[in-house]
């Protein structure tokens, strides 16, 4: 049995059983364990499955940090993912842009592109554009104030973007695995972007490589309605491979 046909088979018995021994695939295999340790690191570097001591187990869901950790993460991955969307946004266009700190370093940067128009939900982002855009229209959605985020969230927010139609859809998100799509660790976050996709003509998700493979809570969007992910240079092959599989445009 081949690598590729192996793999599969490995990751759904981890999944049924949560955790298995080297030892105890090898001989299900029939192989060496050095072998099944390779089958392990291949599946854990795209985060199919989580490597333990001795075996691998389900992958767990993650939960984010305070926003003050997010913006000190691979901050220059960050900038980088800005700069990049803003050379794919056209003057005049109108953007939803939730919260998150990758939409944060992107400000600046989209601040330089005439007559767009805004709709979010980050307090921060707003405050940014506004500084440093003369003319940007910017609607700040009303609802229910979160002050770690400086965000507004819940039932308001999504009622007042169903008066809304944009462009695009430009989300930050806590995971994207490119089987499952995006996804994101809070609830009311995850509401707000489901209703962002919905109503937008295309859908841009920012993420830096290490979103790709861990899984979150809530989902915000399959990858069939993702148009385009902007990343960073370290994004690895198998996961490059695999949007391209899926028909999702990469620009890292």
């Amino acid at each position: 049995m081949k690598p590729h046909e192996r793999q599969p088979q490995i990751e759904a018995i981890i999944r049924c059983e949560g955790e298995v021994s080297v030892e105890m695939l090898a001989q299900r295999f029939a192989v060496s364990s050095e072998t099944i340790r390779r089958d392990l690191g291949v599946l854990a570097q795209i985060g199919r499955i989580q490597k333990v001591h001795g075996g691998a187990r389900r992958p767990q869901l993650i939960r984010e940090p305070s926003h003050d950790e997010r913006a000190t993460a691979a901050t220059a991955a960050k900038a980088a993912i800005g700069r990049r969307l803003a050379a794919t946004v056209e003057p005049g266009e109108t953007l939803f842009i939730d919260t998150g700190s990758t939409t944060l370093a992107a400000a600046e940067a989209l601040a330089a592109i005439p007559n767009l128009t805004v709709i979010t939900n980050s307090c921060r982002l707003a405050e940014r554009l506004a500084r440093a855009s003369a003319d940007a229209a910017i609607h700040l959605l009303g609802g229910r104030y979160g002050l770690d985020n400086a965000q507004t969230t819940g039932i308001a927010v999504i009622e007042q973007l169903q008066a809304f139609r944009a462009d695009r859809a430009i989300l930050t998100v806590a995971a994207l695995d490119p089987q499952e799509g995006a996804m994101d660790a809070s609830l009311d976050e995850a509401q707000i972007a489901r209703a962002m996709v919905r109503n937008a003509r295309s859908v841009t998700i920012l993420a830096d490589s290490t979103k790709f493979g861990r899984h979150a809570a809530f989902a915000v969007c399959g990858t069939r309605d993702i148009d385009l992910v902007i990343s960073d240079d370290s994004l690895d092959k198998a996961h490059r491979e695999a949007l391209q599989e899926r028909g999702v445009e990469l620009w890292t």
